[in-house]
């Protein structure tokens, strides 16, 4: 009997092997069944974070608006309350200063009373004083010459009057015609007669007139004119030291000088070079002008003179005085020159002098 051979893919192996497959995909459609409910699960649970998370979110930009609303308030609340607090640090301020100013102008008034009593004293004496030295008709005559002016004013001029060896210097300059630039030009084309009437001129003349009352007998005197040069208006003198023992020396120089009629530029060298032969020195010099000079030494080969210029020939100019010798100022300001009243008030400061600009009815 033959062997019968042996198939190993019978029906009783495939049967395992489908029901084996079988089985394995049963346990994975039921392993995907519990996945898919798994996720719907977690699905559930994140959809509802999110919206919890959306909740929150919301919640908190709600309160962010409301929070920004606070601060915005509060910040305007602030500005107002440091506006109020600067308000309040400015009355204190002036609170403060106004109760200094009302204590400082108390002791103000404090002060100015007894300075006012003080400069009342003062008067007093001085009145006492002035009373007692008056002068007698007895005195009077000790005077060389009188000064009579229009009406019964006496003016306080700051000059320093006196001194033993005086000499006074007059600007004959045509400037001295008139205060203002126009009417010089006008007038210095008029004739001799109407220069000599020129009211700045007469003036001038007129306060030298004055200067020469104060003299005291026994001083000794010069009076130079200058214009671009310089000479004595006391006739055969030589520019030299006279002394004044009557009116008739001085008379002569007055009226010499009201003959005198104003004409060309202004060299103040040439006044200052007038007085350098005086031996000795002055002690007190009267000096008549209307303005800075305009030309030095020399005279200038062209039309015209620049405010620096004549600044420069004033700084040259005084440095021919004789040294701790006081100048006096009587300045006749003119328009068109405004360093005129600076540079003379310096000269008479820094020389122990003094100066004066005259009203146009002095003296």
């Amino acid at each position: 009997m033959a062997r019968k051979s042996i198939n190993v893919f019978s029906l009783s192996f495939l049967d395992a092997m489908t029901c084996g497959f079988g089985a394995i995909i049963l346990f994975f459609m039921i392993i995907n069944a519990n996945i898919d409910l798994r996720r719907e699960a977690v699905l559930e649970d994140l959809a509802s974070e999110v919206d919890r998370m959306e909740l929150k979110v919301l919640t908190g930009r709600k309160n962010l608006v409301q929070l920004t609303d606070d601060l915005a308030r509060l910040i305007e609340e602030w500005a107002v309350l440091r506006g109020l607090k600067d308000e309040i640090v400015i009355e204190i301020k002036d609170t403060e200063e106004e109760f200094s100013t009302a204590t400082a102008d108390t002791a103000a008034r404090e002060e100015a009373i007894e300075q006012l009593r003080s400069e009342l004293e003062s008067l007093e004496e001085e009145s006492e004083r002035l009373s007692a030295a008056s002068i007698t008709p007895e005195d009077a005559g000790n005077r060389i010459r009188a000064f009579t002016g229009d009406g019964n004013r006496q003016y306080l001029t700051g000059l320093r009057m006196g001194g033993e060896r005086v000499v006074i210097l007059v600007d004959t300059s045509s400037s001295m015609l008139d205060r203002t630039i126009v009417n010089v030009i006008r007038r210095r084309n008029m004739p001799m007669e109407q220069k000599l009437q020129a009211p700045k001129w007469r003036q001038t003349v007129d306060t030298v007139d004055w200067l020469t009352t104060q003299i005291q007998p026994g001083t000794q005197i010069q009076i130079f004119a200058f214009n671009d040069t310089a000479w004595s208006l006391i006739e055969g003198s030589n520019g030299q030291w006279q002394t004044v023992t009557d009116g008739h020396l001085l008379e002569e120089a007055v009226e010499l000088l009201r003959a005198t009629a104003p004409d060309g530029p202004t060299s103040l060298h040439a006044a200052f070079a007038a007085m350098r032969p005086l031996d000795p020195k002055p002690d007190n010099i009267y000096l008549l002008v209307d303005g800075l000079p305009t030309m030095g030494e020399v005279a200038p080969n062209r039309a015209g003179v620049t405010g620096k210029e004549r600044m420069g020939h004033f700084n040259r100019a005084i440095r021919g005085l004789p040294f701790n010798v006081p100048v006096n100022i009587i300045l006749y300001a003119m328009e068109g020159d405004p360093q005129s009243a600076p540079s003379y008030w310096w000269l008479a400061l820094n020389t122990g002098g003094s100066m004066m600009a005259p009203s146009e009815d002095w003296p």
